[in-house]
């Protein structure tokens, strides 16, 4: 007597078999949106929108599979509130930079 093979995944392609009602799974870019909101605080500020967007994403994502629990939204929340501050540093410093170009052009005019 043989076992029969198991059914074929269904769902999106990426996602593998799709869980009946109460499974957990993990999300596929939990991990990438926590890198990506971590190097934006201590790397590369430039990184911080993409961490935010993302998790946006990932959480509409997981806000349009009720049924289903993702093990990992404690990595995306972290991530995209990362991204969130890293985003909030950046246009801080852009503005910081704006303002010391303008007071640099005035005080050249002045002097001239």
């Amino acid at each position: 007597m043989s076992i029969p093979p198991p059914p074929p995944p269904s769902g999106p392609p990426g996602w593998g078999a799709q869980p009946s009602y109460g499974h957990t799974i993990e999300h596929p870019n939990g991990v990438t949106i926590l890198v990506l909101g971590i190097l934006s605080l201590v790397v590369c500020g430039v990184l911080g929108p993409f961490a935010w967007s993302m998790g946006n994403k990932a959480r509409a994502e997981m806000r349009a599979n009720p049924g289903v629990t993702y093990s990992n939204e404690g990595m995306i929340t972290a991530g995209r509130i990362c991204g969130m501050v890293a985003t909030a540093m950046l246009a801080l410093v852009a503005v910081m930079f704006v303002i010391f170009i303008l007071l640099a052009l005035v005080g050249a005019a002045a002097g001239g």
